[in-house]
């Protein structure tokens, strides 16, 4: 069994209690036996008893003192000066070394994915995401961005980034592992890093961190401190860290509503807020597109039961082909069936909380909407069920532009395996273009967009208008990461009124200008044109 302390200023250190990770294949089997287990274990929680040793238990991590949540950021404090002033060089390099890491642990790393519920295609497809983003064309873009120098006459010039500090980041329950892998960006940025475990789900960022990163920095010789790892409720970290001075960053994964409000808090007190929230992804079909494969990427939105921000929520089909995209694309939906995480042909994620999905679904039938297929409860083994605990993948087809945005699933993101396919009314193709483009920059979030032509005149029409979003694909996969190309961040609601694409090596630090002269007159200088 894996279980790890806190871990604070490079020292272990015990905390008040022990959360449990008991697998997830076991949950689907026997939800009671599982749940009992869990719950006695973090009721006495001897590492030697009979239920420590039990076949469903993955591990344990600590629960953080309150106190010690201070203690944290206090030795990243302390860390910073020594750890700023390494060499950019040597820094980057802690990017090479955790991809290498990564890669070591491959395997090890996939199975906790998968028992934190995690299907193993969708454990495959966030591994994928952190080797694109410790890359070795991505760490040397880092490079690049983060120092330039010039000369000027009898001057030397540069332009580099400066770490901010203190950064503390929240991963979210849905993703936390390749989430806090971010901290490693802000680690090469020459920040020290305060990253806190989600209670419920804390095993894989324990792991990912404590396992991997922390030798990696001891091989470089980072001061005790560098990183931290805590183990705790968000509430009891977010109010400590807002209040600390010597915090400088918070980067904070969460909903569009608490995200924005936890914005404004972070800038009265001085702090800067670097927000991951919610997005709405629009996909966009054009009458020329190779509409298997637009199918084939529009069916990511059923990756994770649609638990996850950076998939695609809503399709916009051109009429002229709206009624054979949605036949491929009831099609497809329909061979999508649940099953046990280390399936590797699974991709549906069980969904706690479904009242919501069916009252977005009532609605949407309400307003117009048509179901095209799905709609229902699943057990794991694909048989309907009202206790089911897997949603059923759902298609609903919404006539016409004007109105859409008048249905929840068009208008917010919805976390749940379920895809509005919006089908405007015929109209001239550089109108509808037009309104298109107008339909997708009016969306409230911004996080990611696809569009599918064939015709690169269409497409440059489209991309040069486009102002929403961080990222745009163009005949791609969706969800897909690329060397150079940010991974995270938005505008709007997903990115708050800071938003925009976000490499954190770069949110983490601050552009600095510096000029290095050899026999320059400052009188004459300070006059120079």
């Amino acid at each position: 069994m894996l279980s790890y302390p806190s871990y604070i200023g490079g020292k272990d250190v015990e905390g008040v209690g022990w959360v449990y990770t008991v697998s997830s294949r076991s949950l689907l089997e026997d939800v009671f036996t599982s749940v009992s287990l869990k719950r006695s274990l973090e009721q006495d929680p001897d590492p030697l008893s009979p239920a420590a040793q039990h076949r469903y238990v993955t591990g344990r991590c600590a629960v953080v003192a309150d106190a010690d949540v201070d203690t944290a950021t206090e030795a990243a404090a302390a860390a910073v000066p020594e750890w700023a002033a390494v060499p950019l060089a040597d820094r980057l390099r802690l990017g090479r070394l955790f991809r290498e890491k990564l890669l070591e642990h491959e395997e090890t790393f996939l199975e906790i994915l998968v028992a934190e519920a995690h299907p193993r295609r969708l454990a495959r497809w966030e591994l994928a995401c952190l080797l694109q983003v410790f890359s070795e064309a991505s760490c040397s873009f880092y490079e690049q961005q983060m120092y330039a120098e010039f000369t000027h006459g009898p001057r030397r010039l540069i332009v580099r980034r400066q770490p901010d500090g203190v950064v503390c980041l929240n991963p979210p329950q849905n993703a936390p592992a390749p989430s806090s892998a971010l901290a490693v960006l802000a680690l090469m940025a020459g920040n020290a890093v305060v990253v806190r475990a989600p209670r419920s789900i804390a095993l894989s960022t324990m792991f990912l961190l404590r396992e991997l990163v922390v030798p990696l920095l001891d091989e470089l010789g980072a001061p005790p401190g560098t990183l931290n790892v805590i183990c705790g409720k968000p509430a009891q970290m977010l109010d400590r860290w807002l209040e600390h001075p010597q915090v400088n960053d918070i980067l904070y994964f969460g909903g569009s509503e608490a995200g924005l409000r936890f914005e404004r808090e972070c800038v009265a007190r001085g702090k800067k807020p670097i927000l991951e929230l919610a997005g709405n992804d629009s996909f966009v079909v054009w009458k020329d597109a190779d509409l298997p494969l637009a199918v084939e990427a529009i069916t990511e939105c059923f990756y994770g039961s649609g638990q996850i921000c950076m998939v695609p929520n809503h399709v916009i089909v051109h009429p002229d082909v709206a009624e054979e995209l949605l036949r491929l694309l009831k099609a497809r939906a329909e061979t999508i069936r649940p099953g046990f995480p280390d399936d590797d042909e699974v991709v549906l994620s069980p969904v706690r909380r479904s009242e919501k999905f069916f009252a977005l679904l009532r609605q949407a039938i309400a307003g117009g909407g048509e179901l095209v297929t799905g709609g229902r409860r699943l057990e794991v083994d694909g048989t309907p069920s009202q206790a089911g605990m897997f949603l059923e993948p759902t298609v609903v087809r919404v006539n016409g532009l004007a109105g859409a945005r008048g249905l929840d699933m068009v208008r917010h993101e919805t976390f749940f395996p379920l895809l509005p396919v919006v089908v405007p009314a015929p109209t001239p193709d550089d109108e509808l273009l037009a309104e298109i483009i107008e339909f997708t920059n009016a969306n409230e979030y911004g996080l990611r967009n696809s569009f599918w032509s064939g015709s690169p005149t269409v497409v440059e029409r489209y991309i040069s208008r486009l102002r929403n979003g961080g990222l745009v694909k163009v005949n791609d996969s969706h969800i897909g990461f690329l060397p150079y190309l940010p991974t995270h961040g938005g505008t709007g609601l997903t990115g708050g009124a800071f938003g925009e694409a976000n490499y954190p090596i770069l949110k983490t630090s601050h552009i600095q200008g510096v000029s290095i002269a050899t026999g320059v007159v400052p009188s004459i200088a300070a006059f120079e044109r």
